[in-house]
């Protein structure tokens, strides 16, 4: 009933504050806090001569090919389009009226088609409501606020893909509502406050309904001010903070009955858990200098879920912490160097299942058009260390390019 309850208040206070609207396109940029997207301009743009409709068109590529040794397994490569995008954002009848789309085409996006499965084609699909520049309330499918390299886009990613807890431990795209309260300043202390009230299963779920809904809470604070060209949306100094900037934030997530292995992502438990995850993030930019940390954990009581017709088919809630540590310089030539150390703990119920990880990762980035354009070099090496005492090493190169507007 108070998970209900408080349903009921979001939507409520959404059609109280959309009253007596007056129409104006000053704070109304499509730079969307609950989906930061990275690129140079706006896309391509049309908007009618009524000014009554606006549609933005977007897209963006990733190309990669990878050369892997895993331990006890034989060399291979690899060569994929990782990512295709396309998205859709511009608003209808008011310029305080937002809509977002985006659309994902390449296999790893979509997945493998199952029969009775989705196609997980839509990504993001929701409305905004922005009243002023303070005020964003959404509803649709679209990233939770988590931590801090989930939300952002992976175009604007320093290495080729996010860290190994960010895979393990993150909470991810969901169907709900949110608020958001901005409160950023160039030169002074600023804050942002964002909650979300969604179903905890995740993107394009139609399966069985249930009571388990997804609370989401989180804070940021920026002592120094807010960052030259919404800075905390893409990782690396690429704008040479002429000051130092600091980004700290937390957020709480608690997925209540969740049907899926990791909350939003995963397979389907055998058993619905309730899981509860807290997300930290620090990130410090100045003169092509950047830093970010990350610490990440979910807890789950018992989180192994056995099947209730065969005992001996289990599967599992991967729960644990782990942290990053992330250092980079821009040189003034716009070429990066990176480097990423991560550690990864299992707890102690699933220690027996899954290892407890370290990953090291050397980046090397020429930015050709900021991170809308831009060539990526990766080698990384992955330390797996087992419960019986036995130890597993693989690493992979990689180069990646992206592209997009």
């Amino acid at each position: 009933m108070k998970k209900l309850v408080t349903l009921l208040l979001l939507v409520i206070s959404f059609i109280a504050v959309a009253q007596d609207v007056k129409v104006t396109t000053k704070d109304n940029d499509l730079k969307l806090a609950a989906l930061p997207y990275y690129n140079y301009g706006k896309g391509l743009g049309i908007t009618s001569p009524d000014s009554l409709f606006q549609l933005n068109i977007r897209f963006r590529m990733q190309n990669r090919v990878t050369y892997f040794e895993n331990e006890g397994e034989d060399p291979a490569y690899s060569g994929e389009i990782r990512r295709l995008r396309l998205r859709f954002d511009g608003y209808v009848g008011n310029p305080h009226f937002l809509y977002v789309i985006q659309l994902s085409f390449a296999p790893g996006d979509v997945g493998e088609v199952q029969e009775g499965e989705n196609i997980n084609i839509i990504r993001d699909a929701a409305v905004f409501y922005r009243p002023n520049k303070h005020w964003s309330f959404l509803f649709g499918q679209t990233k939770l606020p988590g931590n801090r390299q989930r939300v952002n886009s992976s175009g604007a990613l320093q290495l080729t893909d996010r860290s190994i807890n960010n895979a393990r431990f993150t909470i991810d795209r969901d169907f709900g509502f949110q608020a958001y309260y901005l409160n950023e300043n160039t030169d002074k202390f600023s804050y942002n406050v964002k909650t979300a009230v969604s179903t905890g299963e995740g993107r394009n779920w139609t399966k069985s309904a249930d009571d388990g809904v997804a609370l989401t809470g989180k804070l940021e604070l920026m002592p120094f001010g807010s960052f030259k060209k919404d800075g905390t949306n893409f990782e690396g100094d690429v704008a040479r903070e002429e000051k130092p900037r600091l980004l700290l934030s937390g957020a709480f997530h608690q997925n209540n009955r969740a049907r899926r292995t990791q909350g939003q992502l995963g397979g389907d438990l055998f058993e619905q858990k309730t899981m509860k995850s807290v997300l930290l993030d620090a990130m410090f930019k100045y003169n092509g200098w950047a830093f970010m940390s990350s610490y990440m954990s979910r807890s789950a009581k018992d989180p192994i879920a056995f099947n209730p017709e065969d005992i001996t088919e289990f599967n599992y809630v991967p729960v644990g912490n782990g942290m990053d540590y992330q250092l980079s310089y821009v040189f003034p030539t716009n070429y990066e160097i990176i480097g990423r150390f991560s550690t990864q703990n299992m707890h102690k119920d699933i220690k027996a299942l899954t290892p407890d990880s370290k990953q090291y990762s050397l980046g090397l980035t020429k930015y050709l058009w900021e991170h809308a354009f831009k060539l990526q070099g990766e080698v990384t090496l992955s330390d797996l260390n087992y419960l019986d005492g036995s130890n597993k090493q693989n690493w992979y190169v990689r180069f990646q390019l992206e592209i997009g507007i």
